[in-house]
């Protein structure tokens, strides 16, 4: 008392075979080879965001965390999550933008 008839189970089977091979083995056999360092795709997405995080932005980020520590201490008393985020907002912003662009060069 099946619900399916094997040849359709069969016919699902090699259908979603093909899928795996297709989608899943396919793309690494066609792939060509690339080489550490050579790409530059990313370059401008990465020079903005190092910008954003370097610059203006970083500073806006580490202000605002430090309004809302000041404003979580005034409402909620004195607690670490409260000096804490600011200070690891501030830290991220300031240092964590260049140990990162530092941590993730293509040199191997």
């Amino acid at each position: 008392m099946f619900l399916f008839n094997v040849n359709v189970l069969r016919a699902i089977a090699y259908i979603v075979l093909f899928f795996m091979v297709t989608t899943i083995i396919l793309p690494f056999v066609l792939a060509e080879e690339a080489y550490a360092g050579t790409d530059n795709t990313f370059n401008a997405g990465i020079t903005l965001l190092a910008g954003y995080i370097n610059g203006s932005a970083g500073r806006l980020a580490a202000l605002v965390a430090l309004g809302y520590g000041v404003i979580r201490m005034a409402t909620d008393g004195w607690s670490v999550g409260n000096v804490g985020v600011p200070v690891a907002v501030g830290l991220a912003a300031g240092v964590g933008g260049p140990i990162v662009q530092a941590a993730v060069t293509a040199l191997i």
